[in-house]
């Protein structure tokens, strides 16, 4: 029995196959990724948000301190 040759163009159909199977996956993957970011970030800021409430700070001396403008004062 002798094997059939793949032609140049079957060739490239499959490649191409190959190619949206593959960004199908990576798109999925990204997606997920992107939604495990966004979960990390709401987490974040929730404990931030509780820490604030919990400390005897001003937003004011928070966002400074955010911002690396402390008073002088207060580094002495």
């Amino acid at each position: 029995m002798a094997r059939r040759k793949i032609t140049l163009d079957e060739k490239i159909e499959n490649a191409q196959e190959t190619v949206f199977k593959t960004k199908d996956k990576y798109d999925a993957a990204v997606a997920e990724l992107n939604k495990l970011l966004k979960k990390k970030k709401e987490l974040d800021s929730q404990k931030l948000v509780k820490a604030f409430e919990n400390s005897s700070k001003t937003l004011d001396e928070v966002i400074a301190f955010l911002e690396g403008k402390a008073d002088s004062d207060e580094e002495e």
